[in-house]
């Protein structure tokens, strides 16, 4: 291979490689061929190609790297470490510590250390989101460029040009075949991207061997297919050929860009070069000191960066980085003055803050035994929220009309390519890449939310599991929460999908029982900064309940709350014998079955649990309040999965709900067939109370 480069863009480089064997060496464990492969293209796009100041890592007008073939992971600490990135604060503010030390790098996969086993977000400065699962960093990128195109299309005016960022995607093979992958580039191709760059590794190799076991499709063809432009460059150490390639890229306003690179994997390397057993080993001692022979390096020095080296950082990403934030940050001053309002709206995105009044338009539902279904009442609160926060934007998997996520006011609009200020979203049939899509403008400061069925959730799950992980502030809205989706049957109607949401870390999961419910669950899910949220909307009517009479809504801010207590014969209340609990529908069910206990002189509470993981962070003297310990006789309610109820029920309580799967029929005949009726849940609670259950 021809090494077209300089002698100090060569000793930088394979700086870069070094650090990457040497740590994974003392690891004993990672990944150290793709680094030691892609470091000539880590080295280009962090010193020349990239608008980024190290000092500033959070500046909103900064370039992004994500690298989504997160395996490689010690390629970006390499480079945040020779780059001189900042550590932030608490507060985000950039510190003069860096990001990224070289006993950090020795301490590789280490516990404590930031140089975690895959890049993750909010560990690390510098690391733009977490990725690993394969496919995922790619299609969470492109939601990263729309949120770069929805800036510059909102605040950009006439000699202020604070928005031209550009976002690129380090990939491999296996991000190629993920599904999730061609998901998010068929969107990225219809929206004409063209600040989006992936660049993929085509070094052959799986871990299994090579590619052509069962890789053999033309992956250039099938970008040009998505409208996308695809370039290739038959070297990466190739330094003039992908430069000429990125310049391309710089120079193309219609279209994103992949650039296909041929590498070899662990290269330098004197018996693994081009191996699969590079993918996900150590070298071994004697094989990395061959390396550095090659490299013309000194083969006993371990963890060794010249000062040379560093210096080149110093003049290329670092000056060029903080003239750039520099001058960015003069152009901000003037845009603040002259356009006061978008400035404050700037300010408050940087800051993670919430728009003053951002819930004023909430309006309070009145009562009525009618009622509307949660996912119509959903609608309303969602318009009248982001009505009050220009951020808050989003869509649905092509079913905006079914979940009511459609923002109406005039100035949302759709966003698109002509529009990129619209605050509509039309992801199409891809739910994966709409969740990972939605990830990325959360990340890039946007308040995200998307949408589909509930049952689809499982395709979504994935991008769930890592926003959670990152402590984003993306909504998921899901509708159609039950076998109350009647005629269309098993296949739509979700049973378990409650208990895996519940069951991931960080995770909201909301599924409030009447509208006044749903009003006060997007005010928590809004509330929660640092907490995706869930919400979980029927598709039937839900009485709005008489407040009058009942407990208020604000309840949901804990989790759990008393919505009605037990009361003797004359009206008085009492403490209870029994406790029924439910979760949304079944909320309105539970009183029902309330009524039914009273008049047989059974002294019943029901308490409303839209929210667990509310529930969980309060005191454990509210939660006593709520649940006494000494009442043993309780009885849950949902048509869901009974997994995780046992915790609130007890020993001595009953669920009432699925154990197995729907049916197709009218939604009033279903429940009355698995037995979501008060007479039943009423004959439930009395056996409990007597001891037969």
């Amino acid at each position: 291979m021809t090494l077209s480069m300089t002698e100090q863009e060569k000793k930088a480089i394979d700086a870069i490689r070094a650090l990457s064997m040497d740590a994974v060496q003392a690891a004993n464990s990672g990944h150290p061929g793709t680094p030691m492969a892609l470091a000539p293209l880590g080295y280009l796009l962090f010193n020349e190609q990239m608008t980024y100041d190290p000092t500033h890592p959070r500046w909103l007008g900064r370039d992004r790297f994500v690298l989504s073939a997160g395996h490689a992971s010690m390629l970006i600490y390499s480079l945040l470490h020779l780059s001189g990135v900042k550590k932030l604060g608490a507060d985000c503010e950039p510190t003069d510590q860096p990001a990224v030390t070289l006993d950090d790098i020795k301490n590789f996969r280490q516990l404590g250390s930031p140089c975690a086993g895959h890049p993750e977000y909010g560990h690390v400065s510098g690391v733009e989101l977490t990725t690993g699962p394969l496919g995922q960093g790619v299609a969470t990128s492109v939601g990263v460029a729309i949120a770069e195109k929805w800036f510059a299309g909102r605040y950009n005016k006439p000699g202020f040009d604070l928005f031209h960022n550009n976002v690129y995607a380090i990939c491999g093979d296996g991000d190629m075949m993920e599904g999730i992958a061609s998901e998010a580039a068929s969107i990225a191709g219809h929206l004409k991207l063209s600040n989006l760059c992936w660049i993929y590794d085509d070094n052959g190799i799986t871990i299994e061997g090579d590619t052509s076991l069962a890789f053999t499709e033309d992956v250039q063809k099938r970008f040009e297919a998505y409208g996308w432009q695809a370039l290739r460059v038959d070297d990466v150490n190739d330094l003039p050929a992908l430069r000429k390639a990125l310049k391309t890229f710089d120079n193309t306003t219609d279209r994103p860009t992949l650039i296909i690179v041929k590498s070899v994997i662990a290269y330098g390397a004197s018996k693994l070069a081009g191996s699969h057993k590079a993918h996900g080993a150590p070298l071994g001692d004697e094989e990395i000191k061959a390396a550095k022979i090659a490299y013309g390096m000194n083969p006993d020095e371990k963890f060794a960066v010249s000062a040379d080296v560093y210096q080149t950082f110093e003049n290329g990403v670092y000056q060029k980085g903080v003239q750039a934030f520099a001058a960015w940050k003069t152009l901000f001053e003037k845009y603040k003055s002259e356009y006061t309002e978008l400035g404050a709206e700037l300010l408050a995105i940087c800051k993670e803050k919430l728009p003053d009044g951002w819930d004023k338009g909430i309006e309070t539902f009145p009562a009525d035994s009618k009622g509307i279904a949660s996912r119509v009442s959903s609608g309303k609160v969602l318009n009248q929220i982001a009505e009050r926060f220009p951020w808050f934007l989003g869509g649905s998997a092509d079913l905006a009309l079914s979940n009511n996520t459609e923002l109406k006011f005039a100035e949302a609009g759709d966003f698109s390519a002509e529009n990129p200020a619209g605050r509509n979203f039309h992801f199409g049939i891809r739910e994966h890449g709409m969740a990972a899509i939605a990830n990325g403008l959360s990340l890039s400061g946007l308040r995200s939310f998307c949408a589909t069925f509930f049952v689809f959730a499982d395709y979504l799950r994935p991008a769930i599991r890592l926003s959670a992980l990152m402590s984003t502030s993306a909504l998921y809205i899901f509708t159609h929460d039950s076998i109350g989706v009647g005629e269309d049957g098993p296949t739509h109607q979700p049973i378990e999908h409650l208990a895996s949401l519940r069951a991931i870390p960080n995770l909201n999961v909301f599924r409030p029982a009447d509208a006044n419910e749903v009003a006060e669950a997007y005010k928590a899910a809004i509330l929660a900064t640092k907490t995706p949220s869930v919400m979980v909307l029927t598709r039937q009517n839900l009485p709005t309940l008489d407040r009058a009479v009942y407990a208020p809504a604000s309840g949901v801010a804990k989790g759990a709350y008393v919505l009605v207590d037990a009361v003797d014969n004359r009206g008085n209340t009492v403490k209870p014998e029994l406790i029924l609990i439910g979760s949304g529908s079944e909320v309105s069910l539970c009183l029902e079955t309330h009524n039914v206990l009273i008049a047989q002189a059974i002294r019943c509470r029901v308490v409303s649990m839209p929210c667990w993981e509310l529930f969980e962070q309060q005191s454990a003297e509210y939660k006593e309040s709520v649940l006494p310990s000494d009442v043993t006789a309780r009885v849950a309610v949902e048509m869901a999965s009974e997994q995780g109820w046992h915790k609130y029920v007890g020993l001595h309580g009953a669920f009432v709900g699925m154990n197995g799967f729907g049916a197709s029929g009218p939604a009033n005949q279903l429940f009355q067939h698995f037995g979501f009726t008060a007479d039943h849940i009423a004959d439930v609670a009395k056996e409990v109370l007597e001891g037969k259950r």
